[in-house]
């Protein structure tokens, strides 16, 4: 018999599910995957505007996902922790192979992918 998800289980999917549901934050967890980078060249890198990438930084820190790491007066995003970087790897990887294998049992179905 399967445990029951915990509390902490549904936080913490809760927590990224929020993070990976803006394009934005995934193109910036997916930025800091290959390495921690400013803000300032986070926002080039991006094409968003300074002000909006700090909204989303925001966010993805209130997540638990990005931590921020002062450099003298400066300050440096990275992933909070190594395995975030393999989590988007499998993550991304296992949608992947899904979408490329699934067809739709119903092609006439509006819900279906």
């Amino acid at each position: 018999m399967l445990p029951l998800a915990t509390d902490i289980d549904i936080d913490a999917l809760s927590r990224f599910g929020r993070a990976l549901a803006d394009p934005i934050r995934c193109r910036i967890l997916l930025a800091l995957r290959q390495a921690p980078a400013h803000p300032a060249d986070l926002a080039d890198r991006l094409d968003i505007s300074r002000t909006r990438l700090s909204n989303h930084l925001a966010c993805l820190r209130d997540c638990g996902l990005v931590v921020a790491v002062p450099e003298g007066r400066r300050v440096r995003y990275e992933l909070a922790d190594a395995r975030l970087g393999h989590a988007l790897d499998d993550l991304r990887g296992a949608v992947l192979a899904v979408a490329n294998d699934r067809t739709c049992p119903d092609a006439d179905a509006k819900d279906c992918c």
